[in-house]
């Protein structure tokens, strides 16, 4: 700490740091959390506090888990031979990450490099409303998102969010982005229906019939619901929501800055659906967090209408990411790959998503404020509820105490926060794809512990 006390580096947080998604008057009668050092699942606060991070850093991302020196080796020996040119020019590791990429993503073609989810996610839209320009004179521009989804903090992302809270105050939006029903089963918004998730797929289609086929160019859907609860889709959903955008001319975004790079137990979210995507876009397993990157892949069909006339001098996709041309964020992203490849990660996340979801299907039958145990792989959500017949949501405080809790007993866990007017109910669970059983009973020990305490408050 540059020889400061722990009071001299509170203090100047306190003074100059404006943390994320925090309303700063809670730090007039507390600490920030100032974490110092990180080795596996394990992080350190500057205090000394040991905590089993079950977060994988926050916001679900440090992938292959912390302290992991030849990915900083990597990082530093790329950035002393060349830190950075445009994206304009090509450098030899990003052109042997894209290639490793797409090993890995089979019928997708290009890579295109930027610096968050946010901005993989805003280059997609405008390769979709370029494309609408130049192929369909413009008309067929319009985006659907589908409510319960978060796509990230920009304007445009934002129009794209089915997530109301996220959105409050920072409106007007982006014209033509348009919602359409979510698929949480859990919540099924339908009434008493067979096939729900072929219903909710046809509830999809309702709002292109109503909006026009030939006005929409895209859908853009999480594999996963993350942020809006950890929402799996249900059965057929995703391949009814294929066959009818095949129909109807309609490409599909997949956002995978969440799942992708093995937090599902595959490589990808939409891989356990059987669907062939036309755009995927990722960032946070990238690198595990080891540098900024992300990746907005397309198919060679998606890249072709882009660069169809040489003649035409407006005709390519004209877009720049500045820090795309950064070389930290591949470098680190080849040896990310390296590393859960060599110790079989995606494998470890699918045998230890499994044994994680029946332990907290277990606790289920112990508690009744858990209403609902969902997920895949190493991404899995419980929803709380008051009552498991009415299934009525409990307030945001009931997982934000129990959040708490689970921190006095040195767990960081995740849970929905700020989102909706109702939802905010779930806990969620992405530890780093290295867990062990040993780590994973830890967890669900001080999980219990925290949900029997919190009967005693």
């Amino acid at each position: 700490m540059n020889n400061l006390t722990t009071e001299q580096v509170v203090e100047l947080d306190k003074g100059s740091v404006w943390h994320h998604l925090t309303q700063h008057a809670i730090f007039e009668s507390q600490d920030p959390l100032i974490v110092d050092r990180g080795e596996g699942l394990d992080i350190w606060d500057i205090k000394g506090n040991q905590y089993l991070d079950a977060t994988s850093g926050g916001v679900w991302c440090v992938n292959v888990g912390y302290g992991r020196t030849s990915i900083a080796d990597a990082v530093r020996e790329q950035l002393v031979k060349l830190n950075y040119f445009a994206g304009s020019a090509g450098t030899p590791v990003a052109a042997q990450f894209a290639a490793k990429l797409i090993e890995k993503m089979p019928g997708m073609s290009r890579v295109y490099y930027s610096s968050s989810g946010s901005e993989a996610n805003e280059k997609a839209y405008k390769m979709v409303r370029q494309i609408a320009h130049k192929k369909y004179g413009g008309k067929k521009h319009k985006i659907l998102y589908r409510e319960r989804d978060y796509h990230g903090t920009t304007i445009a992302c934002l129009s794209s969010t089915g997530q109301e809270q996220r959105r409050d105050q920072y409106g007007p939006f982006v014209p033509g982005f348009v919602e359409f029903p979510h698929c949480c089963e859990y919540r099924n918004q339908f009434g008493e229906v067979e096939n729900y998730g072929i219903k909710a797929a046809q509830a999809f289609e309702e709002v292109i019939l109503q909006e026009g086929p030939d006005t929409v160019g895209a859908v853009v859907i999480e594999p996963i619901t993350a942020g809006g609860g950890v929402i799996t889709p249900p059965e057929g959903y995703l391949k009814e929501v294929e066959r009818i955008c095949r129909k109807y001319d309609i490409l599909i975004h997949i956002d995978e800055v969440v799942c992708g790079l093995g937090r599902t137990g595959k490589w990808f979210g939409y891989q356990h659906y059987d669907i062939k995507p036309d755009i995927v876009t990722m960032a946070k397993g990238v690198a595990s967090s080891y540098a900024a990157i992300s990746c907005t892949v397309t198919t060679e069909e998606v890249f072709k209408l882009l660069n169809d006339d040489p003649a035409d001098t407006e005709g390519y996709f004209r877009d720049i990411s500045t820090f795309g041309g950064c070389t930290a964020g591949p470098a680190a992203a080849l040896e990310n790959m390296r590393i859960i490849e060599q110790e079989h990660l995606v494998e470890n996340c699918a045998h230890m998503g499994e044994y994680l979801y029946a332990k907290l299907i277990d606790l289920k039958e112990c508690f009744p404020l858990i209403g609902d145990v969902r997920g895949k792989g190493l991404f899995l959500g419980i929803e709380l509820v008051k009552d498991r017949e009415s299934r009525e949501p409990v307030h945001e405080s009931v997982t934000a105490k129990i959040a708490g809790l689970c921190m006095q007993r040195g767990l960081i866990i995740g849970r929905t926060n700020r989102s909706f007017k109702e939802y905010n109910n779930t806990l969620c669970f992405s530890p780093a794809l290295t867990i062990t059983q040993q780590q994973a009973d830890s967890i669900v020990e001080k999980l219990t512990e925290a949900f029997e305490s919190l009967g005693e408050i």
